[in-house]
């Protein structure tokens, strides 16, 4: 069962997509409603991939997307504007734009768990 952080600072939203990617088959790690919550997790358990909420109560995710990134976790975005910008480190970033709706997660999921090419 692929294990999924998210990381959201909104409880009804990571509640929806908890409730999600159970229906998918994931089990989810967290939630987590801040930055330093998601960096505690994502040290202390085993991952597969994150959802990460861009921003958290004003503070970025980066951070985090960051040392996922540097173990090999695959991230992605969830926004409600336009998204991770240029010079982030993240070409080609995997957003999963709100308001959520099933089938966005059900593709996000199936990207983040797809093999490296």
């Amino acid at each position: 069962m692929p294990r999924i952080l998210v990381v959201d600072d909104e409880p009804l939203i990571s509640m929806l997509v908890e409730g999600w990617l159970k229906e998918l088959g994931c089990e989810v790690v967290g939630p987590a409603r801040s930055l330093q919550d998601g960096l505690n997790l994502a040290d202390r358990a085993a991952l597969d991939a994150a959802i990460l909420d861009v921003n958290l109560a004003g503070e970025s995710s980066l951070p985090l997307a960051n040392a996922l990134k540097q173990k090999g976790i695959p991230v992605a975005f969830a926004t409600g504007d336009s998204g991770i910008e240029e010079g982030q480190g993240f070409d080609d970033p995997i957003l999963l734009n709100k308001p959520f709706v099933f089938e966005d997660v059900r593709v996000v999921v199936g990207k983040l768990l797809a093999p490296a090419a």
